[in-house]
């Protein structure tokens, strides 16, 4: 029953990485929780972990697929990606001696600051001017955050797309090309975060629990979740949805109010 919902909320991953550029870690933070809980603390953990690599294919893919008139408006943002890198390395060693409790409360609170930011700042719901797609728009973070953002990021395991999609929002972008431009973002801090989480010590709670780790990953809960949603972002890059920009922006909200409630659930 568990990989069942797994696939489930796997088809829910696609769609959040093509509509909203989360490459699936909000969603699949809470649920790999709920299906890993038999590890008690150490649920976060493996979380986390799972999620960075589920994000790296997610992200991955969509990036492949998404036409490279998107993509022209990350130029000049190299130092911007190495930054990311490099932060995620930091946030992923650290989940690693972090204690569970403190991590999720901090997940909470990061989505709840990030939806006041959403709602009481404004430019992100609608935006003043719009950026073409082939114009040099600015970068979507200042350079030098590209470090704190990829280790916070690293350390939830999420991508970084609720900084980098209101930062695009607010440079102009309509939110069709602002969730796009967010998952070569997230592969920049998913791929390192990946590779540190597949290389750590194996949670010791795992066996007992009939949990199948590779180092802090659980393989079984990111194929079952990447099996629902790469189908869906071939489909959905394919022929993407016709959404209204504002309605999008609202969806990112009720999106974000929605993961918030399902880990307040489970604290």
């Amino acid at each position: 029953m568990d990989v069942v919902m797994l696939i489930v909320v796997g088809l829910l991953t696609g769609v959040t990485t093509v509509l909203f550029g989360f490459g699936g870690g909000f969603v699949a933070v809470p649920v790999v929780v709920w299906a890993d809980g038999a590890l008690g603390g150490d649920a976060m953990r493996v979380a986390t972990a799972t999620s960075a690599l589920v994000m790296v294919v997610n992200a991955g893919f969509a990036t492949a697929v998404t036409p490279r008139r998107v993509l022209v408006a990350l130029r000049g943002s190299r130092t911007l990606l190495l930054l990311l890198a490099a932060g995620a390395v930091a946030g992923a060693l650290a989940t690693r001696f972090a204690p569970a409790g403190p991590a999720r409360w901090a997940f909470i609170a990061y989505v709840a600051l990030t939806l006041a930011d959403l709602l009481l700042r404004p430019g992100f719901l609608r935006t003043a001017t719009r950026v073409e797609e082939d114009s040099d728009a600015p970068s979507p973070l200042p350079a030098l955050l590209g470090a704190p953002v990829g280790a916070v990021a690293a350390f939830l395991g999420v991508g970084g797309s609720v900084m980098t999609v209101p930062a695009m929002r607010r440079a102009g972008h309509t939110m069709q090309v602002a969730t796009a431009l967010a998952n070569p973002l997230t592969l920049a801090i998913a791929l390192p975060a990946a590779a540190a989480s597949l290389g750590a010590a194996t949670v010791p709670a795992a066996a007992d629990a009939q949990v199948h780790l590779v180092g802090l990953v659980d393989l079984r809960a990111a194929a079952a979740l990447l099996v629902g949603a790469l189908p869906v972002i071939a489909v959905l890059r394919r022929r993407p949805p016709r959404i209204p920009d504002r309605a999008h922006a609202w969806a990112y909200i009720g999106l974000l109010t929605v993961v918030a409630a399902a880990m307040l659930r489970s604290a």
